[in-house]
């Protein structure tokens, strides 16, 4: 049986990593059996989550080699049926998602200070209390870093507000009347899209991005259409 490490649920969400939800609706997708698991990240492969480590001790790093491994090794076709301008369109939005609203919606949950305070912040709690203020200091001072060198850290918030409403609104356009992203059956790349569309409108955070996914009613359809098929133990959004 496949093991996924995780995260674990947070905040109502299946976790609070997109990449963790990804990578468990590419296996709930896939039909294959599998477990989840609890895993400390600073004992993590490649220092992050999620990685998952089959019957035979093959352990596989990075939500998309996760993808590419059930593809090549179990013979699992995520994009059965989609044509090839159909398989591309799809893989270009899931890196969309991936490499530039990631990186913004990350930015209002750790750089706004009220979001962090209810959310990111309570990931350090089980250090001790003294080492707290110093671990977080430079974990902020690490991820400002990585969002400088992304280049979205070079922004405004204000610039940065309207660059996530552009792309949220052609994601909406692009979606239009289907029930999934190319149609009326799930491909690949919902696995992303789903799970960084349901990670934003979480009501756990206030945000900008947020506030331009709640306004467009076929992104929260489809935020719900997934949750009701893939995790339907967890409480939908008010």
């Amino acid at each position: 049986m496949i093991t996924l490490f995780i995260f674990g649920p947070a905040f109502g969400l299946p976790d609070p990593s997109p990449f963790v939800t990804k990578a468990e609706v590419l296996l709930k997708m896939s039909g294959l059996p599998y477990q989840t698991k609890r895993a400390d990240v600073r004992k993590a492969p490649k220092g992050k989550l999620p990685f998952i480590k089959d019957e035979s001790g093959a352990v596989i790093a990075d939500s998309t080699l996760i993808r590419f491994y059930l593809e090549h090794n179990r013979n699992v076709d995520f994009d059965k049926g989609l044509s090839p301008a159909d398989r591309g369109a799809a893989w270009m939005i899931e890196k969309f998602c991936e490499d530039h609203i990631y990186w913004i919606v990350m930015r209002e949950r750790w750089q706004i200070r009220e979001n962090f305070e209810k959310g990111p912040k309570h990931f350090f709690d089980p250090l001790p209390a003294p080492l707290r203020p110093l671990v977080i200091s430079m974990v902020n001072r690490q991820f400002r870093r990585n969002l400088w060198g992304q280049g979205l850290g070079r922004h405004s918030a204000t610039e940065l507000d309207e660059i996530a409403a552009r792309g949220i609104n052609g994601l909406a356009d692009f979606l239009g009347d289907k029930d999934y992203l190319m149609g009326a059956a799930p491909c690949g790349a919902d696995a992303t899209v789903w799970s960084a569309v349901f990670g934003i409108l979480c009501p756990h955070f206030e945000s900008a991005t947020r506030a331009v996914t709640e306004q467009h009613p076929n992104l929260v359809a489809y935020a719900e259409r997934g949750r009701s098929l893939w995790y339907p133990h967890i409480a939908p959004f008010a």
